[in-house]
């Protein structure tokens, strides 16, 4: 059977679109005709616990986002008014809301320029008396170098919070991503590797920490008497709808990530050599999912990176830059803009994505790669 191409009618090729089949159609039909459309029902605590067994840990807990994992997670850890939280300045704004969300400081760390992921070497220099936490973003599904971080932690009784929203399924010497700190935070939008359209997941091997995820989540209701509230809580709960979809897509998590790195590999063979582009990062220790193919633009190869988005564009092919740092960010600029994160900041000027959906044909990687090595030529003279 010919695979359904990801470009839409026009022939504009988009970044990613999520690919639903009859698996999904069958379980929300079964949900439908179950009536439990809402929290309850049997497909949000499968799918907890199918998607933790998968990330190689004990409790998962299902939320209403990748934004609500992180908020959810501090809150679970007592991070509070008062409390900073180290995060990588490259990341995006959803990481520094959540800490803000819980009254928190959110200190920027810059970005080490292997992986482009936060610097474990500048953690010593950023802790205060009042650091609680860190939380570290596996960018674009590259994981983290995770042992220094988890050793600096550990010396100084901090709480690790792995932002694992874009690498389903990456490994990290061997363990799946998530499975890192004490908290791992997931999210299902429609563009990730596995999308239930919004939704995400807290995974943890610490039992307590998903008890009271599991409470906290669902406005904190005391079990022995209904509607009766000790403490502030949320209503984060996933739908069965929504956890229904995600069982369907978690039974075919490995064919989704093998795509993208065929896509990713097919990107890195034919613009091999090409000057003035830098590949995405592929550490010894890692397994990325390739969620987005990333790439840095230099002036070799002839256009900026954003007059190379914009010529994509015009060629019918989208893509995207780089997050803005958190600390350049107008939101945060006032209060955090002291702080020098300039390998982030680099990377932030130069780096863009190009489309990476698990549904995208070969045909789809040539006619970008094509459209790329075409735009060198023409400006590099």
């Amino acid at each position: 059977m010919k695979r359904p191409s990801s470009r839409s009618r026009d022939g504009f090729i988009p970044m990613a679109a999520p690919v639903m089949g009859p698996q999904e159609l069958r379980y929300v039909s079964d949900v439908i005709k179950s009536g439990w459309i809402s929290s309850e029902g049997r497909y949000v605590s499968e799918f907890e616990k199918a998607f933790s067994r998968y990330c190689g840990v004990a409790h998962g807990v299902a939320v209403t986002s990748g934004t609500t994992a992180l908020h959810l997670s501090l809150a679970v850890l007592g991070v509070g008014p008062g409390d900073e939280v180290l995060i990588p300045t490259l990341t995006h704004i959803a990481v520094p809301n959540a800490v803000k969300a819980v009254g928190a400081v959110p200190v920027p760390v810059d970005s080490e320029p292997f992986t482009w992921n936060l610097d474990p070497a500048l953690l010593e220099r950023k802790i205060s008396r009042r650091t609680r936490a860190v939380i570290v973003v596996h960018l674009y599904g590259h994981p983290t170098d995770m042992d220094p971080v988890r050793r600096f932690a550990r010396k100084h009784g901090l709480f690790v919070v792995e932002d694992a929203a874009e690498s389903h399924g990456a490994q990290y010497k061997g363990r799946r991503t998530g499975s890192l700190g004490h908290l791992g935070c997931f999210s299902f939008y429609a563009n990730k590797i596995i999308a239930t359209g919004e939704g995400g997941m807290i995974v943890t091997d610490n039992a307590r920490l998903a008890r009271r995820a599991r409470k906290l989540r669902d406005q904190a209701y005391e079990k022995k008497r209904r509607f009766w509230h000790r403490e502030h809580g949320f209503n984060y709960r996933m739908t069965n709808l929504q956890a229904a979809v995600g069982l369907a897509q978690l039974e075919r998590i490995e064919q989704f990530i093998a795509a993208r790195r065929r896509i990713s590999a097919l990107y890195n063979r034919l613009l091999r050599g090409v000057p003035g582009l830098t590949p995405p990062p592929a550490a010894p220790w890692a397994a990325s999912t390739h969620w987005m193919h990333a790439l840095l633009v230099h002036k070799e190869f002839g256009l900026s990176r954003d007059r190379l988005m914009a010529s994509l564009r015009r060629h019918g092919i989208d893509s995207r830059p780089f997050f803005y740092p958190v600390h350049l960010q107008p939101l945060y600029k006032k209060e955090l803009g002291a702080h020098r994160c300039p390998v982030a900041e680099s990377l932030s000027s130069i780096g863009m994505n190009l489309p990476t959906g698990s549904r995208m044909t070969e045909a789809e990687v040539r006619r970008i790669a094509d459209t790329l090595l075409t735009l060198h030529r023409e400006n590099s003279r």
